[in-house]
């Protein structure tokens, strides 16, 4: 009797089948595969799109027309996918929406970044997004991200992931001389006008300039000038691989996983689930990290735009059809760190390898800013789960007064979408290198199916 009435949160290595584990194990591979290949969200979007043309899906512009059976994407400016594939039933019956985003935390250039001082060429750069200053220097450092000349031309970049290539670096205090430095608070101890990426220190043979062999080798490279880094868009992330973490390989370590390890599992189960009747829809969006502005973010009305499409082609009511939606906001929680006890509190804290999370509300303090899903809509989404047996805990972020987060999910309830924040526990959230569990995002990938499903 006692087992029925008592909720316990237990492993997925404890509820699951055997078969669930190296399932997640094999499916953890292209994941990796995925995080290698997509640093930024210019290079994720174009691996998604890579993905899904193999199973037939086709771009698609505003006022195209739609029918039921089209698979279908938008690209919207190289860093925001819409990914839907159009089901028998009626429109008005609203459409199954899952949202990520693929931007991650990483250290911007500035328009005018080339300077040399003290015999060592730097760029100068702008932090984007939460990161923890202290985290990023004397560390390997790779440079991804485009330059668009004044011709017309988008110039890729991507220098630091081959082994052949060079690394960049961004210079620490040495210790003998950091006592100063060691008294200031954590997040005082490196300032963001000290970030600054070591890309040189030889001279050309001409004028004796650092800066000027720096512009000589992009120039020979992408055929640019100093002029052209004015309208570019250039980054440093982390040049270390996706690797297995422990003796086990039950965990991965990687750049990233905030929040590719949610865009990947929504879109695969996407891609799993093309013969539902459902319409189903996956978003990856661009600038959550900054607070979701701009066009490729989710605060855009581009969605709205292709909702109303949808309705229109197919003789619905784009109202009708976003009330009867469901969404889910597919974002990262912090998993429980028992070497960090003192901001968790434990018993409505996600933990490694538990399963996915659903997270009603987030905010901070008193929820604010904040999303907060539903009693029916939970209690659906238990009666959905529960057909394919997927493990998953609730969870919230840290202590009620240690701070707070945001999603993308506020951005979507209020087009009066039912949505629900869920996604995998990390450990060093928006570090450099961050650690999830493999059975984590597979559950959540399973999860996401029969969402799609049912």
């Amino acid at each position: 009797m006692s087992s029925e009435l008592i909720y316990e949160k237990k492993t997925v290595y404890e509820k699951a089948e055997k078969v669930i584990v190296k399932e997640a194990f094999d499916y953890a591979e292209g994941y990796k595969k995925y995080l290698d290949a997509g640093k930024t969200e210019r290079e994720a979007l174009s691996e998604s799109v890579r993905m899904i043309e193999k199973y037939g899906f086709r771009e698609y512009r505003l006022g195209d027309a739609i029918k039921a059976g089209d698979r279908l994407y938008y690209n919207n400016r190289g860093k925001n996918l819409f990914v839907f594939s159009v089901g028998s039933e009626p429109i008005n019956e609203g459409i199954r929406l899952t949202v990520a985003h693929i931007d991650a935390p990483r250290i911007d250039l500035k328009q005018c970044p080339l300077y040399e001082d003290g015999g060592m060429g730097f760029f100068k750069t702008h932090y984007y997004g939460g990161i923890r200053k202290y985290q990023w220097v004397a560390t390997p450092l790779a440079l991804h991200g485009v330059i668009a000349t004044a011709d017309g031309r988008v110039i890729n970049v991507n220098i630091g992931e081959d082994e052949s290539d060079p690394l960049f670096y961004i210079n620490d205090l040495l210790p003998h001389l950091g006592y100063d430095q060691g008294k200031l608070p954590l997040s005082e101890g490196i300032k963001g006008e000290q970030l600054n990426v070591l890309v040189g220190s030889r001279p050309d043979d001409e004028e004796n300039s650092i800066k000027l062999n720096v512009l000589k080798l992009l120039n020979e490279k992408y055929g640019t000038t100093e002029e052209d880094l004015l309208s570019a868009e250039l980054c440093v992330v982390p040049a270390a691989k996706a690797r297995d973490i422990g003796f086990d390989r039950s965990l991965i370590g990687a750049y990233g996983h905030d929040d590719r390890v949610c865009a990947y599992p929504i879109l695969t189960a996407l891609l799993d689930t093309l013969d539902t009747t459902h319409t189903t829809m996956c978003v990856l969006a661009d600038k959550e990290e900054t607070g979701s502005d701009g066009p490729s973010g989710m605060q855009c009305e581009l969605i709205l735009d292709i909702i109303n499409e949808l309705a229109s082609a197919l003789g619905g009511n784009s109202a009708v059809v976003r009330a009867n939606s469901k969404c889910l906001s597919a974002d990262v929680s912090a998993a429980y760190d028992p070497n960090f006890p003192e901001v968790f509190e434990k018993r409505n804290t996600p933990m490694l390898s538990c399963g996915a999370v659903f997270t009603k509300f987030t905010g901070s303090r008193g929820k604010s800013g904040t999303n907060d899903a539903s009693a029916e809509y939970i209690g659906w989404l238990r009666s959905v789960l529960a057909k394919d047996s997927v493990v998953w805990q609730a969870g919230e972020l840290g202590k009620v007064d240690c701070g707070g987060g945001g999603t993308v999910a506020k951005y979507i309830s209020k087009h009066n979408i039912d949505t629900i924040d869920l996604g995998v526990p990390v450990i060093s959230m928006h570090a450099p290198y961050e650690v999830i569990s493999k059975v984590d995002i597979y559950e959540t990938y399973r999860a996401v199916k029969a969402f799609y499903k049912y």
